[in-house]
This record gives C-alpha cells, sequence and structure tokens, in this order.
C-alpha cells in the first residue's frame, strides 16, 4: 500500500511547489505519474517544469510524447502506469483507482479552492479506510512543508 501525503498549498501555487517536490522525487532516483485534470494544466505544467529555474533540469514529458515509458515524470490525464512509476501525483482532486499499485501517492490540492478542498476531504477519509501510511503536510509561511498530521 502506497505512503499517502496531502499537500495543502496555501501560500505558494502548484507551479511553484511541484517542481521543488519534483527535485526530491528525481534526487532519489525514483519515477513520478503525474496526474491531471485536464490537457490545459497539463501543458501549464510541463512548461513550468522545463522553465522554473535555468539552473535545474527536471527529466519529463507529457501524454501523447514519443516515449512515455522512458520519462521520470510522465504528465498524463490518465491512469495508465507507462513509465514504471514508484511515485503517483494526483493534482486539484483528481482520483486514480491505482493508488495502491504505487509506493508513494503525493496528492496536491489548492487550498484556495473549495471545491478542491472539499473534494480533498473526501480523499482523505476513503484513504483512511485502506491500509498503509497517512500525512497531511502544510505550507510554511517562510516557506517548505509541516507535517500536521
Amino acid at each position: 500500500m502506497a505512503d499517502i501525503r496531502f499537500y495543502h498549498l496555501q501560500r505558494q501555487t502548484l507551479e511553484e511547489a511541484l517542481p521543488k517536490l519534483m527535485e526530491r522525487v528525481v534526487d532519489a532516483g525514483l519515477s513520478a505519474h503525474i496526474k491531471v485534470p485536464d490537457r490545459g494544466m497539463m501543458e501549464t505544467l510541463n512548461k513550468v517544469l522545463w522553465d522554473y529555474d535555468p539552473a535545474s533540469f527536471l527529466p519529463h514529458d507529457m501524454e501523447g510524447c514519443e516515449h512515455p515509458d522512458e520519462q521520470m515524470l510522465y504528465l498524463t490525464t490518465g491512469d495508465e502506469k507507462v513509465n514504471g512509476a514508484s511515485v503517483l501525483v494526483l493534482i486539484d482532486a483528481v482520483a486514480s483507482p491505482d493508488v495502491a499499485d504505487y509506493d508513494r501517492c503525493l496528492y496536491m490540492f489548492d487550498g484556495r479552492n473549495e471545491d478542491v478542498v472539499a473534494a480533498a476531504r473526501e480523499a482523505w477519509k476513503g484513504f483512511k479506510s485502506m491500509e498503509g501510511e497517512m500525512s497531511y503536510w502544510q505550507q510554511r509561511e517562510m516557506g517548505g512543508w509541516e507535517q500536521k498530521a
């Protein structure tokens, strides 16, 4: 069962927070399946992962690319685990029937969107019925993350 970590975005946007978390995934030698709600967000995050820091490189691509199985970070709207990822990233209340197939699930949600927050609360309740570790992380005022539960 996956180690499920909820990341409540309050002080930074997803576009600011996701690259830093993905740096940690890549630095650990892991790969991630990043599931987003729609193609528009997928294209936005693709650009963000290329441009967020000129001194960094996050190896990634998105749904429709030529070699999805070779991507460390794979952005998609689907559930098919094409890159052998051990980390599942769920963005803004998207669901996946395959959470248990991953070692870790990072559930990132925008705390400024009440619909997304409500969906995250329901997801938390649903995941509590599954086996595995769960944690809830909130952004610190000065940056970084603090575990709250």
